[in-house]
C-alpha cells in the first residue's frame, strides 16, 4: 500500500475534518499505531495505521476537511498510486494537501488551482481570485451557467474587506445545518403550545425535591403510551409509517461545538434513577467529545429543554424520520385562578412540533393532554 485513505466511517459519513496528528513525515510506524484522531458529524474517531511502514507524506493539517477515499498518508517504497487516488495531482514531501468544501488543491499550485471543474471560473477569474485572497468555493456565480465573474469576486473581496472572510461550517454545525435543511424540505410541521401548572411538586424552583428533565422525560414515556403516533418514523417519499414499541428519547445538549442530541434508551421500562445515570453519563461524553457514533442515532422522538438556558415557547424542528419534538421553556411563577382565587404558581410553558402529514391534530392534543397531566401530579 502505497497511501492510506480515509475508510469508510459507516452511517453515511462521508468525510471527516482532521483534529490532530500523532505521527510525522519519517516515522517508522507499526500495525494499528495510532496516526491521527480525526471528528466526524457524529464523533472523534481514532485512525490507526493498517500496515508498518515509514510515512513519506502527511496530507492535510488540523481543520482541514478530508473526504472518504482521499488519502491521508504516504509510506515510503512499493508502486505509486497517486493517479488513482486524487486524478492527476503529483504527490511529493513538498506538497500539503488541504481542502474546502467543494475542491482539493495542493500548496505546490496556486491557492485557486483546482483540478475540482464543479468551479465554473476562467483562469484570469481565479487568478484574480488569488491576488485578492478570496476562496471561490464560497462564491455562487452570477453569470452564465452559474460561473463566476471578475465582478463576484470583486464584491467577494469588498465583503471580506467590510465583514470579514466567510468560514465553511465543519463538523456538528454542517451536520446540524445540513439536518435544518432537510426538515424544511420534507417536513410539514404546526406546533401546539400550552402551560403546565406544577404547584403541586415540592420546591420546584429551588429542584430541592424534584428533579425537572427527568419529570419532562418520565412524562414524554406516559405521552407515547397514550398516544403511540406520536413515536414514530415517517417516510415521506413512500407515504409509510413504522409505529415504534420503544421509546428512544433524543435529549437536545447544547456545546460551543454545536448541538449534540445523544439518545437515552428505552425510557419506558427504566427508572428515574438509572435514566439520570444514563444522562449524565451522555452528557459527559458529549463535553469530552468521545461519544461513540451508535449513541447519537435512532432517536424516536426529542426533548429540547431549552428553558435551562431561557425562552417561554418555541417551534421546535422536527428532524425525520421522527415525527415529533418536545420545547420545554423556563419554570416560572405566575399569578393563576386557583379555587376560585389569584394564586402564585409554578408554570412550565410547552411547545410540540409534529409532522402534520403523519399525526393528526387530535393525536397531538391528546399526546399534549397526557404530558400535562403527568407533569401536574405531586411525583411520579
Amino acid at each position: 500500500m502505497k497511501y492510506f485513505k480515509l475508510p469508510d466511517l459507516g452511517e453515511g459519513l462521508t468525510e471527516a475534518e482532521i483534529v490532530e496528528w500523532h505521527v510525522k513525515v519519517g516515522d517508522a510506524l507499526e500495525v494499528d499505531q495510532l496516526m491521527v484522531s480525526v471528528e466526524t458529524a457524529k464523533a472523534i474517531v481514532e485512525v490507526p495505521s493498517p500496515q508498518a511502514g515509514v510515512v513519506a507524506a502527511l496530507f492535510g493539517n488540523a481543520g482541514d476537511m478530508i473526504h472518504t477515499g482521499e488519502p491521508l498518508v504516504e509510506y515510503q517504497g512499493e508502486q505509486d498510486d497517486s493517479g488513482t487516488v486524487v486524478g492527476d495531482l503529483s504527490v511529493s514531501e513538498n506538497i500539503k494537501i488541504t481542502q474546502s468544501d467543494d475542491f482539493i488543491i495542493g500548496s505546490a499550485y496556486s491557492k485557486q488551482a483546482s483540478t475540482d471543474h464543479s468551479i465554473k471560473a476562467t483562469p484570469s477569474v481565479r487568478a484574480l481570485a488569488n491576488r485578492l485572497n478570496v476562496d471561490l468555493s464560497h462564491i455562487k456565480g452570477s453569470g452564465e451557467d452559474g460561473r463566476i465573474t471578475l465582478e463576484d469576486v470583486e464584491s467577494a473581496q469588498k465583503l471580506n474587506e467590510g465583514k470579514g472572510h466567510s468560514e465553511a461550517l465543519k463538523g456538528v454545525r454542517k451536520s446540524m445545518a445540513k439536518a435544518m435543511i432537510n426538515s424544511h424540505e420534507n417536513v410539514v410541521p404546526v406546533t401546539l403550545h400550552d402551560d403546565v401548572d406544577v404547584h403541586q411538586w415540592t420546591s420546584p424552583i429551588e429542584g430541592e425535591r424534584q428533579d425537572i428533565t427527568m419529570r419532562l422525560i418520565h412524562a414524554i414515556a406516559v405521552a407515547c403510551e397514550a398516544e403511540p403516533s406520536m413515536n414514530t418514523w415517517f417516510d415521506g417519499g413512500q407515504l409509510t409509517r413504522r409505529l415504534l414499541k420503544t421509546v428512544d428519547l433524543g435529549i437536545a445538549v447544547d456545546t460551543e461545538k454545536g448541538l449534540f442530541v445523544p439518545v437515552l434508551r428505552d425510557i419506558k421500562n427504566r427508572e428515574l434513577n438509572n435514566l439520570r445515570e444514563g444522562l449524565d453519563a451522555l452528557r459527559a461524553a458529549v463535553k469530552s467529545r468521545k461519544i461513540p457514533a451508535a449513541e447519537m442515532q435512532g432517536a424516536t422522538i426529542t426533548l429540547s429543554n431549552f428553558g435551562t438556558l431561557a425562552g417561554k415557547y418555541a417551534n421546535p424542528i422536527v428532524v425525520p424520520p421522527q415525527v415529533a419534538i418536545v420545547g420545554a421553556g423556563g419554570i416560572r411563577e405566575e399569578v393563576v385562578a386557583f379555587q376560585g382565587e389569584p394564586s402564585v404558581h409554578p408554570i412550565i410553558p410547552l411547545s410540540i412540533t409534529f409532522d402534520h402529514r403523519a399525526v393528526t391534530g387530535g393525536e397531538a392534543a391528546r399526546f399534549l393532554k397526557a404530558l400535562m397531566d403527568d407533569l401536574a401530579k405531586a411525583q411520579v
